[in-house]
């Protein structure tokens, strides 16, 4: 079979379907950091009624009036966040053969499914602070687990479609944050409660994990999605039988078990190498991204006089908002365009010049700061850089997921996207690591 006799995606529904996957991975765990002033207002002492516009920042008169877990919630979820989204994108890559596909992606739906409705049930119970964040934290960690294993397999299995069918999964994810991020402002702008607006974040989450969980039952009956998982397994079989059929003549029976052992325990290596360059540059555009934002972007002050409303809305807008926006055009802008190419010099240069970015909103108007001026103070600075930090991040990001797995042969494709996942997990990890250090540095 060849593409040319390939049949059409038919109204476009596998682009739709995993479109709905890649919002399916995100928007969940997009809704559960917007809900950080709940969960944090759950851990205070005396809990009072907060709405969604209340701005406190745990402060009375300069002094921290947080408890010792509201002030280290932020830090302990990032842990539990990213190690075990690291642990399990990497173990998927070695197991996701011995596993089967079906249970990897459904099972994993089904799990953050659970999570999410016991959390939506749990806005509504009383618990005491302590357990209550024992049973959050348990909560990240089922969720990046299994989120893991989940976005692995997802990149995996568009590794045996055409190279435009990884666009859908990535546009799907900038459309969670985006879409995460408007609810936010909505939330701020009807000064709702928090335990209200968490309650509607949940519940909304758990909405579109269901619809997740039906898109995904229906991809096997589509004829376009059949044809290419057959034609991966057939080219599989059929480069097994040319082996073994040249390994007869050869008459060398001893010899080519070993290398057939040999070959089998270096697999992931060698795919590695081939796809080594898209790997390392999606690792290093979301280590540059993560260290930035929200780590050192989130704590910019809008040098307007006049503040007004635009003081409470301009992170929202200026960073969540605009993020998530641009990313989300960058991700959907490789349907249209995937340029450079996938052996072109200049991806590996572009995704480079991004660590420019570091030091551009580190002079921007952080505030506190102790060691570098202000050189970008006026707002829009902050919102030009912003635009193309992140618009770069969507793209560049889609083009290396899209790449990678079309850099090796059709039966190593899922092998090769799950490696590619991994890289892009490492990355999520290395720049929460480092935005520490970034944030410390001004």
């Amino acid at each position: 079979m060849t593409a040319v006799n390939a049949p059409r995606d038919k109204y476009n529904a596998v682009w739709i379907i995993f479109f709905i996957l890649g919002l399916g991975t995100l928007l969940p765990w997009n809704f559960f950091m917007t809900a950080t002033m709940y969960f944090t207002s759950r851990l205070r002492d005396q809990p009072i009624e907060v709405s969604s516009n209340h701005t406190s920042n745990g402060t009375l008169n300069g002094q921290d009036t947080r408890n010792v877990l509201e002030s280290k919630f932020n830090n302990v979820m990032t842990l539990c966040a990213m190690v075990p989204l690291l642990i399990f994108t990497c173990l998927n890559s070695f197991i996701h053969q011995r596993i089967p596909q079906k249970l990897r992606i459904l099972g994993s739906l089904m799990v953050i499914l659970v999570v999410f409705l016991l959390t939506a049930i749990l806005v509504k119970v009383d618990v005491s602070p302590l357990p209550f964040f024992s049973l959050t934290m348990i909560k990240i960690i089922c969720i990046n687990s299994f989120g893991a294993i989940l976005q692995s397999s997802l990149f995996g299995l568009t590794g045996l479609l055409p190279a435009s069918y990884t666009t859908p999964i990535m546009s799907g994810q900038g459309l969670a944050g985006t879409f995460a991020a408007f609810s936010m402002i909505c939330a701020l702008a009807s000064g709702s409660a928090l335990q209200d607006s968490a309650f509607g974040y949940f519940i909304t989450a758990c909405v579109v994990i269901l619809l997740a969980i039906m898109s995904y039952i229906t991809l096997p009956k589509m004829e376009f999605f059949q044809y290419y998982t057959e034609s991966s397994g057939s080219r599989s079989c059929s480069d097994e039988e040319n082996k073994m059929d040249l390994l007869k003549k050869e008459k060398r029976p001893v010899v080519s078990l070993t290398e057939e052992e040999a070959s089998t325990s270096v697999s992931v290596f060698s795919i590695f190498k081939q796809i080594s360059v898209m790997a390392l540059s999606v690792c290093f555009i979301f280590t540059i991204t993560i260290g930035t934002f929200p780590a050192v972007t989130v704590e910019v002050k809008t040098t307007v006089v006049d503040k007004g409303a635009w003081d409470t809305y301009f992170i929202p807008v200026s960073c969540f908002l605009l993020f998530n926006v641009m990313d989300w055009a960058g991700r959907s802008l490789t349907a249209v365009c995937m340029w450079p190419g996938k052996d072109s010099i200049w991806l590996p240069v572009l995704v480079g010049l991004r660590v420019v970015f570091v030091p551009l909103f580190m002079l921007c108007n952080v505030q506190p700061r102790n060691y570098l001026p202000v050189i970008f103070a006026h707002d829009a600075w902050y919102i030009i850089f912003m635009i193309l930090f992140s618009f770069s991040n969507g793209y560049l990001a889609s083009l290396c997921m899209c790449f990678g797995p079309k850099k090796v042969a059709q039966h190593e494709a899922e092998t090769a996207g799950a490696i590619m996942a991994f890289f892009l997990s490492l990355g999520l990890a290395l720049g929460a690591a480092l935005s520490f250090a970034f944030r410390s540095m001004i």
